[in-house]
């Protein structure tokens, strides 16, 4: 009777699909825990991690499974290998850090290291966009910095940056001003948000007055416009950035391979 109540077909019915479990690699499971050793402040940025045979025993995998896991996180730029003295957390600390996010280079080729100049810093209620994008509801205060790159003292990229603002308690215009780090480096260190990897979207545009008059060009003028959302560990974005770059003299890099 049950079988054939089970083989009886009722067009009236939908049919239900079970999804079938999802499964992830050893290794990759491993890289799990480890991020989440790194998120909940374990392991901090600059800091040494244990060697692959303490992870191995603490996880009791083979060491092959870790060297696999902490491989795809090198690459992803969480953990950096130091020939002969391990693996540390990577940190914005680092000078190489900084090029890694900005790839204006000067079309003599010539290095420069940008000079922020900050112009505002203000708690706002995010709109639309800014809310789809950082994942959170409209509404949601968020803070808006708006602020100057200058090489060898002239103005070439004017950036406006969002961030989710229960994550920067007591960022202010005059905390930024006083800083000489990189604003990662200083959302690392001050307030334990570190950015992992970006996504990038480019476009080109014409500059409006405001723009073109904080970037010393004519309104109209074409410039690079460079759309960045910023995700920290557990792959979650804290930062939309938009950053209009004036390529008079510069140009925007990117290294494939």
């Amino acid at each position: 009777m049950l079988k054939s109540a089970l083989m009886s077909h009722d067009p009236t019915r939908q049919s239900i699909r079970v999804a079938a479990p999802t499964f992830s690699p050893l290794y990759r499971q491993i890289k799990d825990f480890m991020i989440r050793s790194l998120e909940a402040g374990e392991w901090g940025p600059g800091d040494a991690i244990p060697s692959e045979g303490e992870l191995a025993a603490r996880f009791n995998v083979s060491q092959g499974t870790v060297r696999k896991a902490i491989d795809e996180m090198a690459s992803e730029n969480m953990l950096v290998r130091r020939q002969g003295k391990g693996t540390f957390v990577a940190s914005h600390d680092d000078p190489r850090s900084y090029y890694r996010f900005l790839r204006l280079v000067p079309d003599d080729g010539n290095v420069e290291h940008a000079v922020s100049a900050p112009l505002s810093c203000a708690i706002e209620e995010a709109g639309g966009e800014v809310a789809a994008v950082l994942g959170i509801k409209i509404g949601d205060p968020v803070i808006h910095v708006e602020r100057l790159l200058r090489f060898n003292g002239e103005p070439v990229v004017l950036d406006q940056i969002y961030l989710i603002a229960e994550l920067f308690p007591e960022l202010t215009l005059e905390r930024l001003n006083n800083e000489e780090r990189s604003l990662y480096s200083l959302f690392e260190n001050d307030f334990g948000v570190r950015m992992i990897r970006a996504e990038e979207r480019l476009r080109a545009v014409a500059a409006d007055r405001y723009i073109s008059g904080l970037l010393a060009v004519t309104e109209g003028a074409p410039l690079l416009l460079v759309e960045r959302t910023a995700y920290s560990y557990g792959d979650k974005p804290v930062e939309w950035r938009r950053g209009f770059y004036c390529t008079n003299r510069h140009h925007y890099r990117n290294d494939l391979g």
